[in-house]
């Protein structure tokens, strides 16, 4: 199992970006898929899921309204589109399947 996340970056507050997840090594469409983040000096938590047909994403109330978690099941990919950042949203991003971690992807929002 391999995941491997890009898109992050720096952005100002009240800003975009999409960051994506490419899966491998396993049968993707049999799997939900989920976006953690991790903040320094804090522990990870949940942002997005998808399920496997793409059908019921859910979110933490933190970024409901804001961000959107998709899937492209012919290309193995899941994506978080992440609008109206703030500097609250400052962390690295890790792409999870149950046991798998990527490697994450740092997203930074100044103020």
């Amino acid at each position: 199992v391999q995941l491997v996340e890009s898109g992050g970056g720096l952005v100002q507050a009240g800003g975009s970006l999409r960051l994506s997840c490419a899966a491998s090594g396993f049968t993707f469409t049999n799997y939900g898929m989920r976006w953690f983040r991790q903040a320094p000096g804090k522990e990870r938590e949940f942002v997005a899921a998808i399920s496997p047909s793409g059908r019921t994403p859910n979110y933490a109330d933190s970024v409901k309204g804001r961000f959107t978690i998709s899937r492209d099941n012919a290309k193995s990919t899941v994506d978080l589109q992440m609008n109206n950042l703030k500097p609250e949203d400052t962390a690295v991003y890790y792409c999870n399947r149950q046991d798998y971690w990527g490697q994450g992807t740092q997203v930074t929002v100044s103020s």
